[in-house]
């Protein structure tokens, strides 16, 4: 026979039912307080894309479906520099060696007419800077295909470097650029460590070996050394953009680069630029060069990347971003890793 249940056992009963039901109905409840604020999409969509490793073409618009001549873009974004650029999932792209990838591409395919180089970047490493416009020389030589630089936001310094090497160089309205010169960035945390009690001591072979340090306070010897390396860079980017802009005697180069920057109508004034121009109309002018009614525009870029249309941008900035500008903060503020570099970071330099 059964025993009746009390009027206690009923009430613990209820209770441990209520104490189930308030962990879910507390994710509930945050689940929809976050998607009503905004603060979590309120779908997710999970897409299979291919491991295919290679840069594929992209078709970004079309003046028709029988076009068969076509415009490449190519995009110099952010850091430049002659090595991996990390990224959130781990090691990302080398921005010579993807901009090497692309110009291959548009070299081997006879349909691509012309390139448009867009350009959006504060520079990057001296070494890189070269690199990338030495294969750009390259590929006008060997291709003949017409190339033209477009600035977008940023387009200094070893961004600039880069677009000498083009046939034309085309600014926005609102693009700031220049700042022709080569800076080194150096550190002394010796005050700090003097305040802590820490004292560096190197063992070296030579008496230049630990030239540079962060550890200790330069010596006049030590800075007339690294005077004259930044002195023969600067030199050699004075004659890129003295070869790039013929118009402009060396002398005038040397006036305009002082390490400042320009705005594209202060740039176009200074014979820095060709012209100011969307790049819809610098595409419509490449067009008539070329004397082509219709074309496809494309880009190429890896089988999981998305580029709607020719305003799209190559993958986003590094998480050790500073000052909106794609700066490898870790990379370029190592005390043990300096480097002579074509960049404009304000907030950094």
């Amino acid at each position: 026979m059964t025993e009746p249940v009390t009027n206690m056992e009923v009430r613990d009963l209820n209770l441990q039912e209520h104490t189930r039901r308030v962990p879910y109905l507390a994710v509930l409840l945050l689940s929809m307080t976050l998607i009503v604020s905004g603060c979590v999409p309120t779908s997710f969509l999970i897409t299979p894309v291919s491991g295919e490793r290679n840069l594929v073409e992209t078709e970004l618009s079309s003046d028709s479906f029988f076009a068969s001549s076509k415009i490449a873009i190519i995009d110099v974004s952010g850091m430049i520099q002659n090595g991996s650029i990390a990224s959130f999932l781990g090691e990302g792209e080398n921005p010579v060696s993807t901009f090497t990838e692309q110009l291959d591409l548009a070299g081997s395919d006879n349909r691509v007419k012309a390139v448009i180089l867009r350009i959006n970047s504060p520079g990057g490493t001296v070494v890189a800077s070269e690199l990338m416009h030495d294969e750009l020389t390259y590929f006008r030589e060997t291709t003949g295909k017409p190339v033209i630089a477009v600035m977008m936001d940023v387009a200094a310094s070893g961004g600039y470097y880069i677009a000498c090497a083009c046939d034309e160089i085309v600014a926005q309205q609102s693009t700031v650029t220049g700042s022709i010169g080569v800076i080194m960035q150096l550190f002394n945390v010796s005050g700090t460590l003097d305040f802590v009690g820490v004292k560096s001591d190197a063992i070296t072979s030579g008496v230049h070996k630990d030239t540079g340090s962060p550890f200790r306070v330069m010596r006049p010897d030590e800075r007339e050394i690294f005077q004259g390396i930044i002195n023969d860079m600067y030199d050699r980017f004075v004659g890129v953009v003295n070869a790039g802009r013929p118009k402009l005697d060396k002398a005038t180069v040397r006036r305009l680069a002082d390490g400042r920057v320009y705005t594209a109508g202060q740039a176009l004034e200074n014979g820095l630029i060709d012209r100011i121009a969307s790049l819809r109309n610098v595409i419509g002018g490449l067009k008539d060069q070329l004397d082509i009614t219709n074309v496809r525009v494309v880009t190429y870029k890896r089988a999981h990347q998305y580029k709607p249309n020719y305003y799209a941008k190559t993958p986003g900035y590094s998480s050790n971003q500073v000052n909106l500008l794609n700066l490898d903060v870790k990379g370029a503020l190592t005390p043990s890793a300096p480097r002579f570099m074509y960049v404009w970071a304000p907030g950094v330099n």
